[in-house]
This record gives C-alpha cells, sequence and structure tokens, in this order.
C-alpha cells in the first residue's frame, strides 16, 4: 500500500506541472543569476580605458588589468566620451593614463586618474586597489627601495574558492525549503479543504501510510533538484566542490525532512490553503535572508546572530558549506547536527500532537 501510494504521489508532483516548473526554476534561477555575476569569467564591472602614453610601465599596467580577469577593459577615445559612458552606464568607471606618463622625465604625467561614479563604489574599490598595488611596487622599483614593512600571508590548504561556491551551498539549502515547507504545507491543507484527508479516515489505510508516502515522494522531488543545481553551477559556472557528493545528499536529504515537518506542523494550524500558504511564505522569506543563504551570518550584529544561527535553515546551511568547502566531516562541529536533529524532533512531536486528517 505503501509503494502504490508514494507511485501515486509521484504521478500527482509530476502533472502538477506549474508548481513543478516553480519548485526547479526558482532555485536555478539564483544559480544562474550568481553563476553570471560571480562563477566563471564573472568581474566586477566594465573599465573604460583612456590610453593616452604608450611605453613599457604603461603597457604593463594595461596587461595587469586585462591579466586580473577582474574586469572587462574597453578602450574610450578621450575623458569626455569616458565620462560620458559612465552617465549612461555603458561602463562602471574608467582609468585614465594621461600622455607622458611612465616616461621618468621630470616633466612628464606622474599620477593617472580613475574616474567613477558613487554607485558604483564596489568597482572603484577594487580598480584603485590593482592599480595602487602596480604602482606602489613600480615606485620601488624606480627608487631602487626596498619596502620596510610588508603584508606576509599563510594559506591553511590549496583550495580555490570563489563567492559563487558560497552562494550554491546556501541555493541547495534555499531549494529545500521552498518546495518542502510550501509544498507540504498548501498540499495538506488543500486535501483537508478538499476532504480527502476526511475520505482516508473512513478506509482501512494507516494515516502514517499515506504521510511516509507523501513524505517519500517529496524526497524523489529533492534528489532531482540537487542533482540539478549541482550539475547546472559544476558544468556551467565552474562551482568548486571538495567534499563527498554523497554526503552532501545525505545531509540535504535530512534538511528536506526537517522542512517537510515544518509544513506538517504549518498545516496543522492553519484553517485554509491560502493561511498555510501566506504563513509558509512568512517563515521561508526571512530565512531566506537571515539564515545565511547569501553572505555569512556571523556579519550580523551580535545580537542578531546570537537569535538567528539557531534557525533551522542556519546549521543546515553550515554543515552542507563544511562538507563543500571544505571537504570536512558535518560533525566537526556537532552543534549544528544537534540543532537540525532537535529542530526534527520538536516539529515531529508536534506534527502528531496538532495534525488531523479531519479537523472534524
Amino acid at each position: 500500500m505503501l509503494w502504490k501510494l508514494f507511485v501515486a504521489n509521484l504521478k500527482m508532483i509530476v502533472r502538477n506541472r506549474q508548481s513543478l516548473f516553480w519548485a526547479f526554476m526558482f532555485p536555478l534561477l539564483f544559480t544562474v543569476i550568481f553563476g553570471l555575476f560571480f562563477g566563471k569569467n564573472a568581474n566586477v564591472g566594465t573599465i573604460g580605458l583612456v590610453q593616452s602614453s604608450h611605453n613599457q610601465i604603461t603597457d604593463n599596467l594595461t596587461g595587469v588589468l586585462n591579466n586580473s580577469k577582474v574586469f572587462k577593459i574597453t578602450e574610450e577615445s578621450s575623458v569626455d566620451t569616458a565620462k560620458e559612458a559612465i552617465g549612461k552606464n555603458n561602463i562602471s568607471a574608467a582609468l585614465v593614463i594621461p600622455e607622458g606618463f611612465g616616461d621618468l622625465s621630470r616633466t612628464s604625467a606622474k599620477s593617472v586618474t580613475i574616474i567613477y561614479d558613487p554607485g558604483n563604489a564596489q568597482v572603484y574599490s577594487t580598480l584603485s586597489g590593482v592599480v595602487n598595488g602596480y604602482l606602489t611596487s613600480l615606485n620601488y622599483q624606480t627608487t631602487k627601495t626596498q619596502p620596510i614593512f610588508s603584508i606576509e600571508t599563510e594559506k591553511l590548504n590549496n583550495r580555490t574558492l570563489t563567492y559563487f561556491d558560497f552562494v550554491l551551498a546556501g541555493i541547495l539549502g534555499l531549494a529545500l525549503m521552498n518546495s518542502s515547507i510550501m509544498g507540504v504545507a498548501i498540499a495538506m491543507s488543500k486535501y483537508r479543504e478538499d476532504k480527502i484527508l476526511k475520505r482516508i479516515t473512513t478506509t482501512p489505510l494507516k494515516s502514517w501510510v499515506f504521510i511516509a508516502a507523501e513524505g517519500l515522494s517529496r524526497l524523489v522531488l529533492n534528489i532531482f533538484q540537487i542533482s540539478l543545481i549541482l550539475f547546472i553551477g559544476k558544468q556551467f559556472f565552474d562551482a568548486h566542490i571538495y567534499g563527498n557528493i554523497g554526503i552532501i545528499y545525505v545531509i540535504a536529504l535530512f534538511g528536506s525532512l526537517l522542512f517537510q515537518l515544518l509544513g506538517f506542523a504549518i498545516a496543522a494550524i492553519s484553517k485554509t490553503t491560502d493561511a498555510a500558504e501566506g504563513m509558509s511564505q512568512a517563515i521561508a522569506i526571512p530565512m531566506m535572508f537571515l539564515a545565511g543563504v547569501f553572505f555569512p551570518i556571523d556579519a550580523l550584529p551580535k545580537w542578531l546572530f546570537s537569535v538567528v544561527q539557531f534557525l533551522p535553515l542556519a546549521p543546515l546551511l553550515r554543515m552542507i558549506r563544511g562538507v563543500t568547502l571544505e571537504a570536512s566531516s558535518p560533525f566537526n562541529n556537532p552543534i549544528n547536527a544537534i540543532i537540525v536533529v532537535g529542530w526534527i524532533v520538536i516539529l515531529f512531536v508536534f506534527s502528531v500532537w496538532r495534525f488531523r486528517l479531519s479537523e472534524e
């Protein structure tokens, strides 16, 4: 009976094409958008180059900019055309290399100019850092001096990581959360409104069999979601995944179970389908921004961090990122697993207590 219900639920999920479309499209939109901005061959902006001097020093400077792969470089004929391009948002900033710069004579120009719009402060900060680093090195070489103070770095491992790698793990959790919470909460509420759950109580079918079949069918959907997100991130945007893929799936499916139970809890206290949908969004949207999908939660104010670190999604993402980015065990920090299991137990007990196949 469980197998037949499982297959029937899978067919219902597949036939609901609109829901199925958004279950995959919503996380894929985030994957593609962040991949385009921060994945393979991504750059922070387009720089207009106004180069009026050509010599070894200036050619080396433009070479540094091109080789950094941080910017897209375009040639501008004059300062005025560069300013006009910035005003039209065709370029993010401009680097002006005046005539005579790099000649090393007393009367030659000794500085370059960066023109930027305050709205593109990130591009300015990155560009000025690259140019300043090159000019500082050039100054030491020209004056035949060595720096007194310097920076030494120690890299703990040889892994290459990008912001997209960080976000990709967050999108995995986001996809599981949205499809599980909203899928279960709305489906169960609709079943109750349509008196389907009430009819089940008049049959020999045990309620736990019905609920288990519903949960297992959604786990299959989650497996396809995880696979598609990882495939797109890896193949199209060169995402770096250093941990064991199998462990990632296991953690993700535990997360799916957690959010399915949250969906049942919402359905247990929602009187209508509209109420379940509104409550699901009210829970999922704040977690999307506060639990660390797009940025590390330790950047939050201390008082807020002390609260959001215990949200269901936050420890799950820490475990997934530990595996994907650091190739570490999900139990390196046991508190994360404890929080996830704790939420599963609490939501299971609450759902068993409050969820009824019929309100009558």
